[in-house]
């Protein structure tokens, strides 16, 4: 008699590897998470008149401006350096965190399934 349920032909040992496996990446992606988290991107605009730098975290640490960009006549566009500069940093950031993350899952990231990266 067949037997029900279970997993023909020695599955079993099969999926135990896999969980490993997933186990295993699961360990290297908080490590690799933590790391990325710790590092810091800097990016400027303006010829260098505005430096922002940010976090792994997606935190702003520092505005750095130079004295020459600094008139109160045109506010405007030292907001808009600011943004400039801020999103560049936070571009930089997000593309080492992909790379980093993409290294780990080996592209696995945009076939679903349910993975958490």
């Amino acid at each position: 008699m067949a037997k029900r349920g279970g997993f023909p032909g020695g599955m079993p040992g099969n999926m135990n590897n896999l969980m490993k496996q997933a186990q295993r990446m699961q360990r290297q992606m908080e490590e690799t998470t933590k790391e990325l988290e710790e590092k810091e991107y800097s990016a400027s605009a303006g010829g260098g008149a505005v430096t922002v730098t940010v976090s792994g975290k997606k935190e702003i640490l520092s505005v750095k401006l130079s004295e020459e960009v600094v008139d109160p006549d045109d506010i405007e566009m030292l907001e808009d350096l600011i943004v400039a500069a801020t999103n560049e940093a936070l571009r930089k950031m997000e593309e080492d965190s992909q790379t980093a993350m993409s290294r780990l899952t080996g592209g696995l990231g945009g076939l679903g399934g349910g993975f958490p990266f």
